[in-house]
Formats: C-alpha cells, sequence, structure tokens
C-alpha cells in the first residue's frame, strides 16, 4: 500500500469517528434551544477545525484526540491564513463554537475534563491575539 493510500484511508476513518460526534453535538444544540442558523454555525466552524486535524497537523487526529494546542494553532495560525472569511467576526463565532464544543464534549465523557478546562483557558488567553491575527 502507498503513502498516499494509506493517508487516504486513515483520514476516511477519521472522518467516520467524526461523523457520530458531530451529528450528537448538532443534536444536542437543538435540544438547547439554538435557532437553526446558530447551530448550523456551530456544527460548520467545528466541523472546519475537522479540515485542520487530517490536513495540517501533525500526526492526523479525530475531534476526540484535540486538545488546546491544536485549537490554539487552528485559531492563531491556520485558520487567518487559509480560511478567506477570517475576520475578527469569524474568530469571535469559532471561540464561541469551541467553547460549546469542548465544554459538551467534557461534559459527556468524549474528552477528559481537564482537556475542556484547558481549551477553554487557551479560548479566553488567547483570545486578543486571535482577533489580532485576523485583523493584520
Amino acid at each position: 500500500m502507498s503513502d498516499t493510500t494509506s493517508y487516504d484511508a486513515r483520514v476516511r476513518a477519521i472522518r467516520a469517528s467524526n461523523k457520530p460526534i458531530l451529528d450528537d453535538f448538532r443534536t444536542w444544540l437543538e435540544q438547547s434551544g439554538l435557532s437553526e442558523k446558530t447551530v448550523k454555525s456551530h456544527v460548520y466552524n467545528i466541523s472546519f477545525f475537522t479540515e485542520f486535524l487530517v490536513y495540517y497537523d501533525d500526526p492526523l487526529k479525530k475531534l476526540d484526540e484535540a486538545n488546546s494546542s491544536d485549537v490554539r494553532m487552528f485559531l492563531a495560525n491556520w485558520f487567518p491564513r487559509k480560511a478567506l472569511w477570517a475576520s475578527p467576526g469569524a474568530v469571535k463565532s469559532n471561540i464561541a463554537s469551541f467553547k460549546k464544543f469542548f465544554q459538551w464534549m467534557g461534559e459527556t465523557g468524549r474528552v477528559p475534563p481537564k482537556t475542556a478546562a484547558d481549551v477553554v483557558a487557551t479560548l479566553k488567553e488567547g483570545r486578543d491575539e486571535f482577533l489580532e491575527r485576523v485583523d493584520d
């Protein structure tokens, strides 16, 4: 098997693993009474993060393997460079999505509570830096 085939198979397996997580997150958001537009925005933001985890993160990671350093790298570096729509508003939207997502992941036992707390702390501490990256 070539490296490309192996890589593609790993990406497919990770996407298959991420799908039920994203589906459950969507259901939880819907049940929490958020508008459909807000639900779509949060799910889209986390789904876009999954692309970073398989194409630009090494090693490749599933959503339930992501941590605060992945979130920091995404918001401080990758998102401002790769997302054509990167703006202060888009960063704020992503921060809100990550906060909801990782709190949910921690509460449901999909990640350790410490991972969820570390991500929330990173979002709080890095907020100004993340916003500055898209203002440049």
